[in-house]
């Protein structure tokens, strides 16, 4: 990690500024560095590129060391559920980041799908090969990756028109007072927390996130609940059902602090650290070359299900 502090050389937005006063920098890299919080003015963190500062006044930029050029085979366990010439589709552990990023150079399913794989998609780049969405690294279940580059840009197509189809399950503290709906808000990174994200009314930095959800089940203090993504934004699901009333069991970055899990899965939180209970249990798309319409379920894994027995939910 690097940290640099250099007088602002002209009056402006935050991005266009640190970009000028940081030539190194280009302006989308500097934004990007302001969302994740590590840019500050006379030495205030300030995550909004459009802020407007003055000239002259100091400006500190931290800027993370580079990743890998490209990230490595590795031998790794990976559960294939379907796989041709085109896409393989992955029930993915939790635990396992999708890809190599600052913090996790390898371990990740990108690792695995190399030595799986020969002559990945190139389109996601050499950190991301194939990949067209992702899941956190927390979530378990389904994903789909593309072989080459054309199965990838129709399968981009389809996440980003929305006829992918994704489909989970998540277990959350509290009591759900409909059996189903649909929240719609813009999404940003929480501007007092640059690892978390919350819904906002700023529509210039905000991203629309809609989730339909339904009750899958029932315990007291407790509801498992069905969610179908109309948008795929970071966390959305985590956000949206915190927002809602209804964080979810095990989750680090969304928990409050007055909500615990009754009875037996507190323990069960305890001993499986940094895994909310979210896992991708469906996943519909078309087929990049046939045309195919195709569909994939996983039931949740060993740990998802010892933690529905412990609150005495029946999996569907």
């Amino acid at each position: 990690m690097t940290r640099d502090e250099r007088p602002a050389a002209a009056d402006g937005r935050l991005d266009a500024v640190v970009a000028a006063t940081f030539p190194e920098l280009s302006r989308s890299r500097a934004r990007v560095l302001i969302e994740q919080g590590r840019v500050c003015v006379a030495g205030a963190v300030v995550t909004r590129p459009a802020t407007p500062i003055d000239g002259g006044v100091a400006l500190t930029v931290e800027i993370p060391p580079p990743a890998a050029a490209e990230a490595a085979p590795q031998d790794l366990p990976l559960e294939v559920v379907y796989e041709d010439a085109d896409v393989v589709v992955v029930d993915k552990r939790a635990g396992m980041v999708v890809h190599p990023a600052p913090g996790h150079a390898d371990g990740t399913l990108v690792n695995a799908l190399l030595h799986h794989i020969d002559d990945l998609s190139g389109v996601g780049g050499v950190q991301r090969p194939g990949i067209v969405h992702r899941l956190d690294r927390g979530t378990s279940g389904l994903i789909v990756v593309a072989k080459h580059d054309a199965a990838h840009a129709s399968l981009s197509a389809q996440f980003a028109d929305h006829s992918a189809g994704r489909t989970y399950v998540a277990l959350c503290i509290g009591t759900a007072d409909r059996q189903k709906g649909t929240i719609r808000s813009l999404l940003a990174r929480d501007p007092r927390d640059r690892l978390r994200f919350a819904s906002t009314a700023d529509e210039e930095h905000g991203r629309l996130a809609v989730t339909h959800w339904s009750v899958r089940g029932r315990a007291p203090g407790l509801t498992l609940v069905e969610c179908r993504l109309e948008t795929g934004r970071t966390h959305q699901i985590r956000v949206h059902l915190c927002e809602a009333g209804l964080p979810l069991v095990g989750d680090p970055l969304y928990r409050r602090r007055n909500r615990q899990p009754p009875g037996g899965l507190r323990a069960w939180v305890d001993a499986h650290p940094d895994r909310p209970l979210l896992h991708a249990w469906r996943l519909a798309f078309e087929h990049p070359s046939t045309g195919e319409a195709l569909e994939f379920e996983a039931p949740p894994p060993d740990d998802f299900r010892e933690a529905l027995a412990l609150a005495a939910i029946p999996w569907p």
